[in-house]
């Protein structure tokens, strides 16, 4: 048996399936693999190692976590590298993409950016039994902060937090919320914070302001862009609605882009016309798709085992809107001001199309569709780009099942 002596020729010889010798056997090749996969994870580590001392740098000179210009040119030469070794680009983009978000995960853990001086405060969350107040005092907790907990079920209570902490968060339901602050509002210390984390801001904000209108307390309204089981707080939004005061509001906007979040400030009265659309008309689409799917009588399991990735898409998210409690839905969308407005928009935009459809009339869905498009624009390059992401990875999760 004649032997390559170049190391890189053989190397592709057998890559390539050469016939000039038999293939190893396959346990020695997973074998081989397994132990390169071991030597990558080695290096991952070692990489993590540098990765903490690039936070301690960040914090004792007050960088920010994420830097966009870095990550740019990180990806563009790790896939231009992958091009000449012969490796799919996409794949080696969307490896490091990960690598990039546990590493700013990590420096986030280590408070990258939270100053060294900064004092430690006492959070309060009333309601810190529930989800989003479990995920709240973990992101404080991580901060440095002193937690105090006080719900239905705690010994503390909500009075007793109130008047003892630095920031008063209320994470509780939307039908108990003005409730709640009308209790605890007056407690609240003149030096303190009072905030609270539902999805409308009018009317909890105003109900706030009122209650501490003795103490003077700043105020502010908080709604957090994402659900409490979120794997990172890195790159998830929230939005911030001033009250009164500036202190309070500055803090609190350090804290969340020191845990890396990425913070908007608005009036409360924009918010909820905003999330009339974010949370209102999205969830009411996603409902009337599902409702629609269930009458229908189409075995679910039959549509998954011929979907196209974008039905595919689509029945993921409302199988994961409908794995949760109308009991959180229902209240989003009965308590902001412009439920109305926007359902009646969806009703009259779906008796539109309907009509073209109905009448199989081209020019008129034309017309239509060119309304969406130029009212979309640049997006929709945008949305193509990451459209095809996600729809890779999807397929590669559900490949081989129905």
């Amino acid at each position: 048996m004649a032997f390559q002596k170049d190391g890189n020729s053989n190397a592709a010889a057998e890559a390539s399936g050469s016939d000039s010798a038999p293939p190893r056997a396959l346990p020695v090749l997973r074998a081989l693999l397994d132990a390169i996969d071991r030597d990558v994870l080695q290096l991952l580590s070692r990489r993590m190692g540098v990765v903490g001392e690039i936070a301690a740098f960040k914090r004792q000179a007050g960088r920010k976590i994420r830097d966009l210009t870095r990550e740019r040119r990180v990806l563009d030469a790790r896939a231009a590298r992958a091009r000449r070794l012969g490796l799919p680009e996409e794949v080696v983009r969307s490896i490091w993409r990960l690598m990039l978000t546990a590493s700013r995960d990590h420096q986030a853990q280590l408070r990258a950016e939270v100053p060294v001086k900064m004092p430690r405060r006492s959070v309060a969350i009333i309601g810190g039994h529930g989800r989003m107040g479990q995920a709240m005092a973990r992101l404080f907790e991580d901060l440095g902060h002193a937690v105090l907990i006080a719900d239905v079920d705690t010994e503390l209570t909500p009075v007793e937090a109130a008047a003892s902490a630095d920031v008063v968060m209320i994470s509780v339901p939307i039908a108990v919320t003005a409730d709640v602050i009308a209790e605890i509002g007056p407690h609240v210390r003149p030096e303190a914070l009072l905030l609270d984390v539902t999805s409308i801001k009018e009317a909890p904000l105003a109900g706030m302001l009122r209650a501490t209108e003795d103490s003077g307390a700043d105020v502010v309204g908080c709604h957090p862009m994402y659900g409490p089981d979120v794997h990172t707080f890195q790159g998830q939004r929230i939005v911030l609605c001033p009250g009164r005061g500036t202190e309070g509001l500055a803090w609190l906007r350090q804290a969340f882009e020191a845990r890396g979040l990425v913070v908007s400030e608005l009036p409360a009265v924009e918010h909820d016309q905003i999330m009339a659309v974010v949370q209102v008309l999205n969830h009411y689409r996603t409902q009337v798709l599902g409702l629609a799917l269930a009458r229908l009588g189409v075995p679910l399991e039959r549509t998954l085992a011929l979907s196209s990735p974008a039905y595919l898409l689509e029945a993921i998210v409302t199988g994961r809107h409908f794995s949760q409690s109308p009991a959180l839905y229902g209240p989003i969308e009965m308590s902001n001001p412009r439920t109305g407005e926007v359902t009646a928009a969806f009703q009259q935009a779906a008796a539109d199309l309907a009509a073209v459809l109905q009448a199989k009339d081209q020019p008129g869905f034309e017309d239509l569709f060119g309304e969406v498009q130029t009212y979309l624009g640049d997006f929709t390059s945008d949305a193509q780009e990451k459209s095809r992401f996600l729809i890779d990875r999807l397929v590669e999760l559900t490949a081989g099942r129905n």
